[in-house]
């Protein structure tokens, strides 16, 4: 199994940037594909972006042309760089694994193990 800690959200204004981490404990991490999704207030949860076990990023609309997502598995963590935020960014962001999924997938189901989220805010 597999726990996943997000963190690096805050309150920043449009235009601005955030780094979301995702730290990752248990065993396997490197073999893990791992994903960004998001849920702002009354909206569904929709995915931002997905890496490979081999670092191929994939990204979803949310998170096409502004976002980066990259992995470190020397830290078991992975992190999305957020550019030139909008408003309409505002949300939970949260962060998903699963051993087993050898492509790229932004469907909730997807996923086995999910972290807490952590709270960004555009104004």
């Amino acid at each position: 199994h597999v726990q996943l800690v997000e963190s690096g959200g805050g309150s920043v204004q449009g235009g601005g940037s955030l780094r979301l981490s995702c730290a990752a404990s248990g065993y396997y991490y490197s073999t893990y594909c791992m994903a960004g999704f998001r849920q702002a207030p009354g909206k569904e949860r929709e995915g931002a972006a997905h890496i490979g076990r081999y670092g191929e990023p994939t990204y979803a609309v949310a998170g096409k042309g502004r976002f980066t997502i990259y992995r470190d598995n020397a830290k078991n963590t992975v992190y999305l760089q957020m550019n030139s935020l909008k408003p309409e960014d505002t949300a939970l962001y949260f962060c998903a694994a699963d051993r087993w999924l050898w492509r790229a997938s932004f469907v909730n189901s997807d996923y086995s193990f999910w972290g807490q989220g952590t709270q960004v805010t555009v104004s």
